[in-house]
């Protein structure tokens, strides 16, 4: 793996564009190019994605696994909600795994979903330590990405450094690693 935020930086470098004019003009970047036929490559061997998930599923008997891989990210991502509560909860997790395709690195972090009966009316990222409801997953979902994929995890100190890149919706100096190696809306799951 890339050691340093250096290497890293370098690495996403290829895929984001430094300057918001790609954005303006509303054109494809060198860059975004560069991930676009990126992806083309990896959705060619996304059989080994489906089978991790399948494996996810069996690992997290209970909970509900799902893909929420989106092509304008840089990584494959799932996603897993614990069994829901009878009457269900207001305030429920679920844990979310990230797969760079750029870099050999994933990340692991929590989703808060905030409800209003069976309305869904706000969501957001916990990229700290995860919340007992979905610990468990976390820790399955990190030690399945590492076996299968020989990926290791991204450290949070790398992953929320501030790097000088236009990453979809995100734009210096609110630009984090994480954005950049994973997704700009690690809050968005389905």
């Amino acid at each position: 793996m890339p050691s340093s935020l250096e290497d890293l930086l370098a690495i996403a470098r290829n895929y984001w564009p430094s300057t918001q004019d790609a954005y303006l003009k509303q054109e494809v970047s060198p860059e975004v190019g560069q991930l676009q036929r990126l992806w083309e490559q990896e959705l060619g061997r996304i059989d080994r994605w489906w089978s991790f998930l399948r494996d996810l599923e069996s690992a997290l008997p209970g909970f509900t696994v799902g893909d929420a891989t989106a092509t304008r990210d840089a990584c494959f991502r799932c996603v897993a909600y614990p069994p829901g509560s009878i009457p269900p909860a207001r305030l429920r997790w679920a844990a979310v795994g990230c797969l760079s395709i750029l870099a050999p690195v994933y990340t692991v972090h929590g989703v808060q979903l905030e409800y209003r009966g069976a309305e869904r009316i706000g969501q957001k990222a916990l990229l700290g330590p995860q919340p007992s409801e979905t610990a468990h997953a976390a820790a399955v979902i990190a030690r399945r990405l590492e076996t299968m994929f020989g990926v290791t995890a991204l450290p949070r100190e790398l992953a929320q450094a501030r790097v000088p890149l236009f990453v979809e919706f995100k734009e210096p100096p609110e630009t984090l690693l994480m954005h950049a190696l994973f997704t700009s809306s690690p809050e968005s799951v389905p």
